[in-house]
């Protein structure tokens, strides 16, 4: 955990779960909301509890904020601009601290962008996914690739000059020309940061009720997709430094960077997750239960989900399985420093199978992924890790 100034270093994560529509991919909590009445009394929720944690982060300074959801720039910029004031009255937020906001490109104008960076958002997140318009249809966006040119675009005059875009591959009619022509134009537009996800076809998605006659990709051809990927995005000064993320040199997202460090972090809003305190806990998903439970006083309601006292062991399990996310790997050296136990001797045996097949590098002091490893990165982690230990 770091220390700034004295005081601890903690993120806060901030959930937005309202979306113009819903992506036929998405798991997430999002809604599309019947009334401006929810949005009033979801903004009123999550002000309410950012003034019920204010005691208990006193002795924090907050360097990394991250306004998700759902799609944060469905609100307006009212609306957003009174949660970051909250913010600022309630946490002690230096003039330093990134702060990332999701953006769609179909729900911003650049009076709204101009807006948000006034208020002290300095990084922006928008969702492209596909420069390939019937992709883009394909996956239920409500955009298409011009909006996001012009968002883009937009996003530069308003000031932002940190900005990440979003990318998707393994997705319906995706092809590898096709999607070689989004990693083209996402770089033409340098950008300081860029985000790769494969598709994960969920449960309870529309997807998943017609999974069967999605027209996608074949496994071999998703990773060379990835791998591909990798090698262009190096080529033009992408650095990778988690599975899925890559970045100009400086660039890298700090408060991503807290869940893969295990370092402490608060979630607000409804379904927001928090490593706080010693404790993982889930805010309830429910969005009605959320605000009855923020806003009703002695209401009984208990607004989280999910709480876990994580033990020594749960704890090293989780830090190895966010740590190899990174490009870095795990150094066993801090291994052993926060722990007081060998890695080698408690996961080396496990992984050394990996390291014969050139899945997992061991070298000056580290067990990292290669590029194949961190494609079957989920196998390997499950095989070697107890993740549903007590």
């Amino acid at each position: 955990m770091g220390i700034i100034n004295n005081k601890q270093s903690l993120g806060i994560y901030i959930h937005i779960p309202f979306c113009r529509s819903k992506c036929e991919y998405c798991d997430f909590c999002s809604i599309v909301p019947n009334s401006a009445g929810v949005i009033e009394h979801y903004t009123d929720s999550l002000i309410l509890q950012m003034e019920d944690w204010h005691d208990k982060c006193k002795n924090y300074r907050v360097d990394s904020v991250y306004i998700g959801g759902g799609t944060p720039t469905f609100l307006d910029a009212k609306h957003i601009c009174r949660i970051l004031n909250a913010l600022y009255d309630n946490f002690s937020v230096p003039r330093s601290a990134e702060i990332s906001m999701e953006c769609n490109p179909a729900t911003a104008d650049l009076k709204t962008l101009k807006k948000l960076r006034k208020a002290g958002v300095n990084r922006l997140s928008i969702g492209l996914q596909s420069a390939n318009d019937n992709e883009l249809r394909a996956l239920g966006r409500i955009h298409n690739y011009k909006q996001f040119e012009e968002s883009f675009d937009n996003a530069r005059r308003a000031g932002f000059d940190n900005i990440n875009v979003d990318v998707m591959y393994g997705i319906p009619e995706q092809t590898e020309k096709s999607f070689a022509h989004t990693l083209s134009v996402v770089t033409s537009l340098a950008p300081e940061h860029i985000s790769l996800y494969a598709l994960k076809i969920e449960d309870g998605t529309p997807f998943a009720a017609k999974k069967d006659k999605l027209e996608l990709p074949d496994d071999d051809t998703v990773y060379s997709m990835y791998v591909n990927a990798v090698q262009y995005f190096a080529s033009r000064g992408f650095e990778r430094y988690e599975i899925s993320n890559f970045a100009k040199r400086g660039s890298a997202c700090l408060h991503n960077l807290k869940y893969w460090h295990c370092d402490e972090y608060l979630g607000l809003g409804a379904s927001a997750a928090s490593y706080f305190g010693g404790e993982r806990f889930t805010t309830t998903r429910d969005l009605r239960k959320y605000i009855d439970g923020v806003e009703i006083i002695d209401s009984g309601i208990d607004i989280i989900d999910e709480r876990d006292n994580i033990t020594s062991s749960k704890s090293m399990d989780e830090y190895v399985m966010l740590g190899m996310r990174l490009e870095e790997g795990i150094n066993t050296e801090d291994f052993k420093n926060r722990f007081g136990v060998d890695f080698g001797k408690k996961y080396g045996s496990m992984l050394d199978e990996y390291v014969d097949d050139g899945f997992v590098i061991r070298e000056n002091g580290c067990y990292k992924f290669s590029t194949s490893g961190m494609f079957v990165s989920n196998y390997i982690l499950s095989s070697v890790l107890d993740l549903d230990e007590e």
